[in-house]
C-alpha cells in the first residue's frame, strides 16, 4: 500500500503544489522540465542530459511495467527529482525485477505524485523553465523559498565533466576497421550499442581529453556526444573541438554535441524558453524531402539564423513544427 506522507513541490515563481511523497523521503532542487514519453520512463531517468534537473513525465501512470535492469542509459539515476501524476508501485510485466519505488528510493531519487501535471506542464509551457523545489520533509513553504533561492540557474551552468566518464574505455570488435573515438559529455549507452552493434570499435573519452589523446587511438572520426548542462559554459569544449574540426576526418554531434559544434563555427547558442524533449517529433530531411521521427531532449538551442547566415555550413535537417517561428535546425554538415 503506497505511503500517504504529504510532499510539496515549489516553483521559483512562487506556484505551490501539494501532493503524496513518492520513492525517497527527503528534500531535492534542480531545473523543471517535463517529457511527452508514454513509454522509456526508465531510459529518461537515467539519461545524463537530465542531470541537475526535475523531470515532470507527463503520461499519467508512471511505473506500470516495473524497472528492469538492462533498460539504462547509464549506471545510475541522473535526474534530481520526479514528478506524477500517478506514480507506481505495482507492476505487472514478467521481466521486471522491481518496482519504481524501490528503484528510486535505492537510487535516493525524491519524487511527487497526485499533482495535476496538464496544469503543471500547461504553467511550465507559459511561464517557461525554472527552478523548483520538491519537499516530503520540509512542509514550510517559506523555508523552502529560501532553499529554493540558492539553487544556480542553468543558463550558465557546466554540468558535462561531472557525468562524463573519468577515464577512456572501449566497446566493440577491436579487430573493426571503424573506429570512432566518442567524448562523453554525458553518453547514453544506447548510441554506443548502435555504432558497436554496426560494426564499429568505440573509444569513449573524458570530457576533458585532448586531441592527441583522442589521435592516439587512430580514429577514423569523431562523435561529439549528448549532455547536460548550458554549452556557453563549455570553452575547454569548444576549443577541442576546433582542434578536431581541422582533423578533415567526419564528425557527428548530437544534442550537446551539435549545440557545441555549433559553437565551434562560431554560431550562438541560447537558453530555450521551456526546452524541447519527448517523443515522436517530426523532422524534415532538406536532402530526401521526407519526414523522420525523433526524440528531443534539449535545454538549449543553436541560432537558426546565424546557422543560415554562415557560408560553412549546409543546413540537412529541420524542425517543422513551428512555422510561424525561425526554423529549430537539426542537422547540418560543416563544410
Amino acid at each position: 500500500m503506497k505511503r500517504q506522507d504529504p510532499a510539496i513541490l515549489l516553483l521559483a515563481d512562487g506556484t505551490t503544489y501539494y501532493g503524496r511523497a513518492f520513492g525517497k523521503k527527503g528534500t531535492t532542487t534542480g531545473e523543471i522540465c517535463f517529457n511527452t514519453g508514454m513509454t522509456g520512463y526508465q531510459e529518461v531517468f537515467t539519461d545524463p542530459s537530465y542531470y541537475g534537473q526535475i523531470i515532470i513525465m507527463n503520461n499519467v501512470h508512471i511505473g506500470n511495467y516495473g524497472v528492469k535492469e538492462s533498460d539504462v542509459e547509464s549506471s545510475t539515476v541522473k535526474i534530481q527529482g520526479l514528478i506524477g501524476r500517478n506514480l507506481e508501485e505495482l507492476y505487472s510485466r514478467k521481466q521486471a525485477q522491481t518496482s519504481l519505488d524501490a528503484y528510486l528510493k535505492e537510487n535516493g531519487i525524491v519524487s511527487i505524485e497526485d499533482i495535476d501535471t496538464r496544469a503543471l506542464v500547461a504553467h511550465v509551457r507559459t511561464k517557461g523553465a525554472m527552478n523548483c523545489i520538491i519537499s516530503s520533509e520540509i512542509l514550510d513553504v517559506d523555508q523552502l523559498k529560501i532553499q529554493l533561492a540558492e539553487v544556480p540557474s542553468m543558463d550558465g551552468l557546466e554540468l558535462a565533466s561531472q557525468v562524463s566518464t573519468k577515464e577512456a574505455y572501449e566497446q566493440g570488435d577491436k579487430n573493426s576497421t571503424i573506429k570512432i573515438a566518442v567524448i562523453d559529455y554525458g553518453v547514453k549507452q544506447n548510441i554506443l550499442t548502435c555504432m558497436t552493434s554496426r560494426g564499429a570499435h568505440v573509444k569513449v573519452f573524458p570530457a576533458t581529453a585532448t586531441l592527441s589523446e583522442m589521435k592516439s587511438f587512430n580514429p577514423n572520426g569523431y562523435f561529439i556526444s549528448n549532455g547536460p548542462g548550458d554549452p556557453g559554459a563549455m570553452e575547454y569544449a569548444v576549443n577541442t573541438l576546433k582542434d578536431i574540426l581541422q582533423e578533415d576526418r567526419p564528425v557527428f554531434g548530437i544534442c550537446l554535441g551539435h549545440q557545441l559544434l555549433a559553437l565551434a563555427n562560431d554560431i550562438p547558442t541560447y537558453k530555450m524558453h521551456h526546452g524541447h524533449r519527448g517523443l515522436n517529433h517530426p523532422v524534415k530531411n532538406i536532402i530526401t524531402g521526407q519526414c523522420e521521427i525523433t526524440t528531443q531532449n534539449h535545454g538549449f538551442g543553436v541560432d537558426p539564423e546565424a546557422v543560415k547566415n554562415n557560408p560553412n555550413i549546409e543546413i540537412t535537417r529541420s524542425s517543422t513544427l513551428f512555422p510561424k517561428s525561425s526554423a529549430i535546425i537539426s542537422g547540418a554538415i560543416c563544410q
